[in-house]
């Protein structure tokens, strides 16, 4: 069996180790090249994520990842100002479950080591077509093509294995922006916010703005981790890595000013001193749920089908677990492809889509 992967985001690298334990021919292709594109800095990993991790990935990467999270998170914090001072004064319900706080770009980068022989960087695809045979043919624009018996679109929120294959579902925008990055814990430790917040996500009402912020403490320091567990990642990767508080702000127009929020010193100074190179704007959108569809050597995960509010990588890295397991199971001469697939896309229609407004990449 041959298994070409549409995306090296989250949901494609964890299929692809997946694959490869197996013992399944896989080829990823990225449209974008090796650096990618900016996407956020952090992700809030829940079980779901983290049994998939554990189950397609070698144990050297396995515990890279787990020695680089943060400290666990059990609750949402609610920050307000108490006279003058932020203070918690409550815990909120969220959709998020228990996690920890993983850095997003290490976390790629311990998914790529060990792929140089499986992923193909700066490969835009195109379209595919069904053969007679029922293997799909797929074409790239600088002219490539590559055969498999199956097409896995891995390749986010503008799928364009989605278009073609399932033209009728479209994302819908809200019109809602959402500016997120990252600054050092080292600027903002002598306002007394990392200690209020601790592990826990928190959301600060104040002043007439909510803010999100999350504290990063890396169990362990990225460059000894790596020395320890994976000297195969890059050098790159980890060498400038420190602990850092990952903050989330509502905006408004197309360029929005956040340095005109009024806010209280502590999250003034998450904006002002924040990484430029890692400040994002996401626009709110949703992929409506849509009608089953018969199974087929076509196949998608992820961004590309259904999105999650804040935990859309758990999601995507679960579908990748589930579709491994089942392209296994056909590879072993347990079940049929279509049988395998089918089953695989029902479960996900039944679990991953979610009705409600979401933040993804613009």
């Amino acid at each position: 069996m041959r298994v070409v992967v549409i995306g090296a985001g989250l949901g494609g690298l964890t299929l692809a180790h997946g694959l490869r334990r197996e013992g399944i021919d896989v080829a990823v292709y990225e449209r974008d090249a090796s650096a990618g594109r900016p996407q956020g800095i952090s992700l809030h990993v829940d079980e779901r994520g983290a049994e998939a991790l554990r189950a397609c990935l070698p144990l050297s990467h396995v515990a890279m990842v787990e020695a680089t999270t943060g400290g666990p998170r059990e609750r949402t914090l609610e920050l307000s100002e108490v006279d003058g001072e932020l203070a918690v004064t409550g815990t909120r319900v969220s959709g998020a479950r228990p996690g920890r706080q993983v850095h997003r770009p290490l976390l790629k980068a311990v998914l790529l080591t060990d792929l140089d022989d499986v992923v193909r960087f700066g490969a835009e695809f195109t379209r595919f077509e069904h053969r007679a045979d029922g293997t799909v043919r797929v074409w790239f624009a600088d002219g490539r093509t590559d055969t498999a018996d199956v097409l896995v679109g891995a390749d986010g929120i503008g799928s364009a294995v989605r278009r073609e294959y399932l033209p009728g579902v479209r994302v819908a925008d809200s019109g809602r922006r959402m500016l997120m990055g990252a600054t050092p814990l080292r600027a903002v430790l002598g306002t007394g916010l990392p200690g209020l917040v601790g592990d826990d996500p928190a959301a600060a009402q104040v002043r007439g703005t909510t803010m999100v912020v999350g504290v990063l403490r890396f169990t362990e320091s990225p460059v000894s981790a790596r020395s320890r567990w994976l000297p195969a990642l890059r050098h790159s990767a980890v060498d400038r890595l420190e602990d850092y508080v990952m903050w989330a702000l509502p905006v408004t127009g197309e360029q929005p000013d956040p340095h005109r929020a009024e806010l209280p010193e502590a999250l003034r100074l998450l904006v002002t001193e924040a990484w430029p190179d890692v400040t994002v704007t996401l626009r709110i959108g949703r992929i409506p749920p849509p009608p089953p569809w018969p199974a087929g050597p076509v196949t998608l995960i992820g961004d590309a089908i259904h999105l999650a509010p804040g935990f859309g990588g758990n999601l995507a890295m679960r579908d990748a677990h589930r579709l491994s397991e089942a392209l296994a199971s056909v590879h072993r001469g347990r079940a049929g492809l279509l049988e395998a697939i089918g089953g695989y896309e029902d479960t996900m229609r039944r679990t991953s889509f979610v009705p409600v407004p979401v933040a993804v990449s613009r």
